[in-house]
């Protein structure tokens, strides 16, 4: 062929650069499209897939891995947990059994009538172990404060404050909310906040329960005493008129009796401990409106572990004095604690009045324990049961007895427990 019909040589990498590029570019519109256009697959799926989960997907495994350990309805094994042999979380048995398995009942094991966990709740929330469930990056709230820089989480105080108005047991419209390490922490930043202050010329307030009481009311005051406050004894020592410059503690319902008491001493400043106002302990007559409540989750929902409590107050500076109390001793709540009660409050308001409602299941549950207990009980000559008849609950919208009622003792709770006894 002669020059003029020759045609030009294309240089010889020009082809396999075009090849390249079209790859990449079709490898990035590929990507593309799976992770930024294609919605997210989450774990579980029907088609057994679990795309769209990446950090949380070994967590996942994890948890659910021990959940499924077999500790023979006696107990549990906890991601935490001590690790067996096998060098994996091993059974942890519930009082009185004990073995690899918690199959094997203890000998000679005898019951402690002075304190308790809140198990009896455990089953429902195995049922609802979806539901439940909280999963926690490594990243969550790392800061010291949450949202508008407070230490409280916004959102489960509103599901709280929606929480009492569903269940009807607290009017909380008008009331300041303050999250505690548990109730236990809250009883001396109320004791705290209604004190007094220490430059003020008053003299410090006297802190007062009515026999029988929890048994914290006296030594978290004994052990925080100062300038303040002191713990001054029960009511019984003082007339009814004795109410200047007392703070007196009222379990309503009290325990171990449930009865829903009132101050003794007219005038006082009071805390009313509501921990057990809900339906699966008690009847609901009509929501409470004193001026100081104290509630704690292990209660409606049996998570004592969590320890979260909160304080349902009137005056603002009240509420402002327990905060600060509050913000300077542990800079508030936990709030890995406060995004799980989040997920748990948000369970218990789902199924309210439905058939899976926790305090239905909770009061079937307490029934059942109570009816065999007093059948043990009543063969007794020592031991008598209370004879209390049944009172109208709002919540269920029927006649209903008081589960905790206590079990009268008199001698035997004199002698070891000097008529003070716990919260359980």
């Amino acid at each position: 062929m002669d020059a003029a019909g020759m045609q030009p040589r294309r240089p010889a990498g020009l082809g396999v650069l075009a090849l390249l590029c079209s790859s990449l570019l079709l490898n990035a519109l590929f990507l593309a499209h799976h992770f930024v256009l294609s919605p997210p697959r989450l774990l579980g799926r029907d088609d057994g897939s679990s795309s769209g989960l990446s950090w949380s997907l070994q967590a996942a495994r994890e948890a659910e891995a021990v959940a499924a350990v077999d500790c023979s309805g006696h107990g549990q094994a906890f991601l935490d947990g001590v690790a067996g042999e096998d060098g994996r979380p091993a059974c942890e048995c519930n009082a009185c059994f004990t073995g690899p398995d918690c199959s094997l009942r203890a000998p000679n094991c005898i019951a402690n009538a002075s304190s308790g966990n809140p198990l009896f709740l455990e089953p429902y929330w195995r049922r609802h172990a979806a539901a439940g469930a909280v999963v926690i990056s490594g990243w969550h709230r790392m800061s010291y404060t949450t949202t508008d820089g407070v230490y409280q989480s916004v959102e489960l105080e509103d599901h709280i404050r929606r929480l009492h108005s569903a269940v009807g047991n607290a009017v909380v419209d008008d009331k300041h909310l303050v999250f505690g390490a548990g109730s236990t922490q809250l009883i001396n930043a109320l004791v705290h906040a209604l004190s007094p202050d220490a430059n003020a010329a008053s003299p410090a307030a006297r802190v007062v329960a009515t026999v029988p009481y929890y048994t914290p009311y006296r030594t978290q005051t004994a052990m925080f005493d100062g300038r303040e406050y002191r713990w001054d004894g029960t009511t019984a020592a003082r007339g009814a008129n004795s109410s200047d410059g007392f703070i007196e503690f009222v379990a309503s319902p009290n325990n171990p009796d449930t009865l829903l008491q009132k101050p003794v001493l007219r005038g006082s400043a009071a805390i009313v401990d509501r921990a057990y106002y809900w339906p699966h302990f008690t009847h609901i007559p009509a929501p409470a409106d004193e001026d100081v409540m104290l509630f704690t989750m292990s209660k409606p929902s049996g998570h004592a572990g969590s320890r979260l409590g909160w304080a349902l107050i009137r005056d603002e500076k009240v509420a402002k004095r327990a905060y600060e109390y509050v913000q300077s001793s542990i800079m508030g709540a936990s709030r890995d604690t406060q995004l799980r009660m989040l997920g748990i409050v948000k369970v218990i308001l789902a199924n309210l009045h439905g058939k899976e409602d926790i305090f239905a299941f909770g009061h079937n549950v307490m029934g059942t324990r109570w009816r065999r207990l007093s059948a043990i009980v009543s063969r007794s000559q020592r031991i008598s049961v209370q004879k209390m008849a049944p009172e109208y609950c709002t919540y269920f919208q029927a006649g209903q007895r008081a589960i905790a009622r206590s079990i009268e003792i008199t001698e035997l709770e004199t002698l070891f427990f000097g008529g003070q006894l716990t919260h359980g």
